[in-house]
């Protein structure tokens, strides 16, 4: 495992951390300014941020340069991470389509498809959301139960899809729909590129318990998509989404980890503000949750070591998705724990705005769900790494 980084990767780092520092509004930093605007006012200053940091040269870090990308080295896609998450940078719009999807059509995409897709994401000219759970079909994704009949040159869509994130907002989505009639579990299954504004397409906003919104539910009607909107081949859509979220899952964990360091302050703080950082149990708890967040430091270290030797990371890109998603989940338990049964208020603490961290909290119960749950990364792990038996 190298913890440390080039010379080159560091005077990256130097270069970013400048432009950052000049562009990021101070007011950007504070979870109470998000969580106060609108959430249509919040998408459009995000989809404008990501449109600045593409002139500037800092959209694509590690994407080949053939499309658009600066062609940087994993490490510097890791300073990127750590770097934006650090100086508060707003996330990404279009998190789905520029982690996942673009990866995906650069390496089974056909050259149209490479064309058309890759560079108006990077430029944040098309948005992308995912359709992949169903109201029956969610961890047991194989369930699914939109289908696609073929009509010609084209598909003819219907079906539903949930928790689709930026359902409302997005322009196209990527989604895996029975095209095979009578095909069971991971057969006939094919991955469509549907664009949301096509006839036929109905998406609603999920208003969540936090109060936002950013997951919807879809509907299709009769909705028509061309044969050669199909990504990795018609039939083919189950190792389609398996090597999608083999990026998923996979990615080194560096952001989470600058992520979650930060709000592990923000609860201390908190916890010094409310007079309870002489209590014991929370004492020790807090140690715990340091302990977790290191762990999550070196593996993520590991997994970029890896990735820069060439390293195809398959199942074990389960480990990352488990260890993040539980280390995030058992922080912000944590900052439960602190409130006690306050946590449940509105505004439990009326001399001190904490809105933007109970949106946190509530949050994080969904990491270990969505991405693959758990359990379903146990049994990959149990299976693929360990040689259990089913």
């Amino acid at each position: 495992m190298d913890l440390t980084f080039t010379p080159a990767e560091e005077r990256f780092r130097v270069e970013l951390r400048a432009w950052l520092a000049d562009n990021i509004p101070p007011r950007w930093r504070s979870r109470s300014f998000w969580s106060a605007i609108g959430a249509a006012e919040a998408f459009e200053l995000r989809r404008d941020w990501e449109r600045r940091k593409y002139d500037a040269g800092f959209a694509g870090i590690s994407w080949p340069r053939e499309y658009g990308g600066r062609g940087g080295t994993p490490g510097m896609q890791a300073i990127y991470d750590e770097e934006t998450q650090r100086a508060g940078a707003p996330p990404t719009v279009n998190a789905l389509g520029l982690a996942f999807l673009a990866p995906t059509v650069m390496a089974i995409g056909t050259d149209e498809q490479k064309r058309d897709i890759i560079g108006p994401m990077l430029r944040n000219e098309v948005i992308w959301c995912q359709g992949f759970s169903e109201p029956g079909a969610g961890s047991d994704l194989a369930a699914l139960r939109t289908t696609g009949v073929l009509d010609g040159d084209e598909f003819v869509v219907n079906g539903q899809k949930v928790w689709t994130t930026n359902a409302v907002y997005a322009d196209k989505m990527f989604a895996l729909v029975r095209t095979e009639p009578g095909a069971q579990r991971h057969r006939g299954i094919s991955m469509l590129l549907i664009d949301m504004r096509s006839d036929g397409v109905d998406a609603r906003p999920l208003r969540q318990l936090s109060g936002a919104s950013e997951f919807g539910e879809v509907f299709f009607t009769d909705v028509r998509v061309k044969v050669t909107d199909c990504l990795g081949g018609a039939g083919d859509g189950w190792s389609t989404a398996m090597l999608l979220l083999s990026f998923e899952r996979g990615a080194s964990g560096i952001a989470q980890y600058t992520a979650f360091r930060g709000q592990f302050d923000e609860i201390v703080a908190a916890a010094a503000a409310f007079g309870r950082t002489g209590d014991p149990v929370l004492r020790q708890r807090l140690a715990s949750r340091i302990v977790e967040l290191e762990c999550l430091r070196y593996h993520s270290m590991h997994i970029l070591t890896q990735i820069e030797k060439g390293a195809e990371l398959g199942a074990e890109s389960s480990l990352t998705k488990l260890q993040w998603s539980h280390t995030h989940q058992e922080l912000w338990e944590t900052f439960d724990d602190l409130l006690g049964p306050e946590a449940t208020l509105t505004r439990p603490r009326p001399d001190a705005d904490l809105r933007g961290m109970q949106h946190e909290a509530m949050w994080s119960r969904s990491v270990t769900i969505w991405g693959g749950s758990s359990q379903v990364q146990r049994n990959i792990i149990a299976e693929r790494l360990l040689g259990l038996p089913r």
